[in-house]
């Protein structure tokens, strides 16, 4: 395995291993697709507990699954980051099945990175998309 190859694995792990380890991931049902470099995907089952008083899921919710779809992706150059910014569009509602969020870069610094996030639904129609910005906290 090059080693370009064997860093890949080793970042997938850790990435495959915060999402086990966080309490809030497990308990909405997030759950880690993909990942690959400046790029991830995340899945969540839609449930009773995350639809809102209206019958869809709350918009806490989506803002949780593209949070942590974004993140994922910024760790995936193997450095440490927190959420600085985030900004939703929501477009179409969804009430059952589950939901994919897909994290795509858009431009990484030597302190912070930008993401694009895209939230489909089951049959792939786009409820919601989004930016977010991570700040790394790893010392220079």
């Amino acid at each position: 395995m090059s080693e370009q190859n064997m860093a890949d694995a080793e970042i997938l792990e850790k990435l495959e291993r915060m999402a086990a380890n966080s309490a809030f991931t497990r308990h909405n049902r997030i759950d880690l697709v993909s990942a690959e470099r400046d790029h991830a995907v995340m899945r969540m089952a839609v449930h009773p507990d995350s639809l809102n008083a209206r019958g869809i899921v709350h918009g806490g919710a989506l803002y949780a699954i593209a949070d942590n779809a974004c993140g994922h992706a910024a760790h995936t150059d193997g450095r440490s980051y927190v959420t600085q910014a985030g900004t939703m569009h929501f477009i179409s509602p969804v009430s059952e099945g589950s939901i994919t969020a897909e994290a795509t870069l858009v431009h990484r610094g030597r302190r912070t990175c930008l993401f694009r996030v895209e939230i489909r639904g089951d049959s792939g129609y786009l409820a919601a998309t989004g930016e977010f910005t991570f700040f790394c906290t790893d010392p220079e």
